[in-house]
């Protein structure tokens, strides 16, 4: 249900962020602006809309599971999308590390909880 309200969301945040990014352009002296705040357009907005959604995904997810690895493993996206949020208020490298930081990190927390999926099913099938 949240995703069918975040499709349509996005594409008016995207259509929005053109739409004033062109007249801002058109209506601009002959000075055409940098590109180095190019991701501020739309990603700031974006994450932004990310991370509160993941926080309500992680507040519902308290009232159908109470499994500690689901509660870990949405924490743990949540972590990386601030991480790629906070990556857009930096440049240079620091940028490039908190990128490749959320990346990883969000990749090792599901890796750690596919494992531990694993581990919990042979278990339930050896110790039936």
């Amino acid at each position: 249900m949240i995703a069918t309200i975040l499709v349509p969301l996005f594409f008016a945040m995207a259509l929005i962020t053109l739409i004033k990014w062109s007249v801002e352009i058109s209506f601009s002296t002959n000075k055409l602006p940098s590109f180095e705040g190019i991701n501020n357009l739309f990603f700031d907005e974006f994450f932004t809309v990310l991370i509160l959604v993941d926080v309500i995904l992680l507040l519902v997810s308290f009232f159908y599971t109470d499994k500690f690895h689901k509660i870990i493993r949405n924490s743990g996206f949540i972590v990386s999308t601030i991480l790629i949020r906070l990556s857009f208020g930096v440049s240079g490298l620091i940028s490039t590390i908190l990128i490749v930081f959320a990346v990883l990190f969000g990749l090792l927390i599901i890796l750690i909880h596919n494992q531990y999926e694993k581990n919990m099913l042979l278990n339930k099938i050896n110790n039936p």
